[in-house]
């Protein structure tokens, strides 16, 4: 049985090009913790998460210190009983935020190690409903000095163009009016059979104001409408989803089952979008993409491409994975080895084994919060 010999973590901070803005925060840099897990034969798996504008170091202290000490010496099959050692050692400390993003990294990691082992794609081990492609919607649509509606929507066509049949855009950190010109640009620019997902990124903090902007938003026929309210606010996105015909989406920042039962009992959402590098890994998205099945809840997981592509393929309540087709945002693609290929609006899948890629160790020295030593080894 493969045995966990020892455990890596660094935390890379990679710059963003060009600050950008969303409905409530501005980022100019982005800190990834990074892991990677080795097993006594001699074959690593890889996990990683974005772990806030600032603060990384948080999820680095709860890899070493609360986490990876209880995976060493462990066999990596044992994925199940490891979460929970793993949860059960950061109560105190954790059940969400950067801890629980430390236990979604490293369960990520002993996923990967373990298709690794069994010499298989990730979506092939864990059970594929698909092999060979999965649906994606390009994310974009940001909030940038001097970017008017008119090259907002150039910007959704370009996606058109690309080959993409669905495109998602920033809302919500303009006036109503202003908000309506943005979305009937890039419906115009886009046309009636695209999909056109609203990204609101926590905007709004009650329903009057929300509806406000929903309702002057339902003419362009949105697919969804992404994170009105701050993800603890369950009832208010119970409520908004009873008041308009657009779709409610979140869950994001989702943590753990539990959360998202009481999301799915209340009817806050029609479409998750947990993330296995948040939640709690992929050990705890497939028990909420279960779950939601139940619910006919459909899952579009949230960032993060590269992990999630493998989880779609494998998950039949599952449709779109979200794509950033450049590294402008999602920066995390400097610091990996290989990136996913797309093709007429699809993600064509890794065939080899595990997730398909690697840290790029020379990037990762580059951008690490300590170049000197960019790697901590817990043996």
């Amino acid at each position: 049985m493969p045995t966990i010999q020892s455990i890596s973590v660094s935390v890379a901070r990679v710059p963003l090009d060009t600050v950008t803005s969303f409905a409530t925060r501005t980022v100019s840099a982005r800190d990834y913790c990074l892991v990677k897990v080795r097993s006594t034969a001699g074959i690593e798996g890889i996990g990683f998460c974005y772990v806030g504008s600032a603060g990384g170091r948080i999820a680095q202290v709860a890899v070493e210190e609360l986490l990876a000490p209880r995976l060493i010496g462990q066999e990596s099959l044992r994925v199940e009983g490891l979460w929970q050692e793993m949860y059960a050692e950061s109560l105190l400390q954790g059940r969400a935020g950067s801890v629980m993003r430390g236990i979604s990294i490293l369960d990520t990691a002993l996923w990967d190690l373990n298709a690794h082992t069994a010499k298989l794609p990730l979506h092939l081990y864990l059970g594929a409903n698909v092999t060979e492609r999965v649906p994606a919607y390009a994310s974009g649509g940001y909030y940038l000095a001097g970017k008017t509606p008119k090259k907002l929507g150039d910007e959704m066509a370009s996606y058109v163009k690309a080959g993409f049949k669905a495109v998602k855009m920033k809302v919500g950190r303009l006036s109503p009016a202003e908000e309506e010109a943005r979305v009937r640009a890039a419906r115009e620019a886009v046309g009636p059979d695209v999909h056109l997902m609203l990204d609101a990124n926590n905007a709004w903090s009650d329903v009057p104001t929300a509806l406000a902007y929903v309702r002057r938003f339902e003419a362009y026929d949105p697919y969804w409408i992404e994170e009105p309210f701050g993800p603890d606010d369950i009832d208010g996105h119970a409520k908004l989803a009873e008041l308009t015909p657009i779709v409610v989406a979140t869950g994001e920042i989702g943590y753990g089952r539990w959360y998202h039962k009481e999301l799915l009992d209340k009817r806050g959402a029609e479409i998750l979008q947990t993330d296995a590098c948040v939640c709690g890994g992929i050990t705890e998205w497939k028990r909420i993409a279960t779950m939601a099945a139940g619910y006919g809840v459909t899952l579009c997981p949230h960032w993060f491409h590269d992990v999630h592509a493998p989880l779609v393929a494998a998950t039949p309540n599952a449709r779109y994975v979200e794509f950033f087709i450049d590294d402008q945002v999602l920066n995390f693609r400097r610091l990996i080895d290989k990136q996913l290929k797309f093709k007429n609006g699809d993600l064509i899948l890794h065939q080899t084994p595990g997730l398909g890629f690697d840290f790029d160790e020379k990037a990762v020295k580059k951008y690490a919060l300590t170049p000197a030593k960019p790697w901590m080894t817990i043996r």
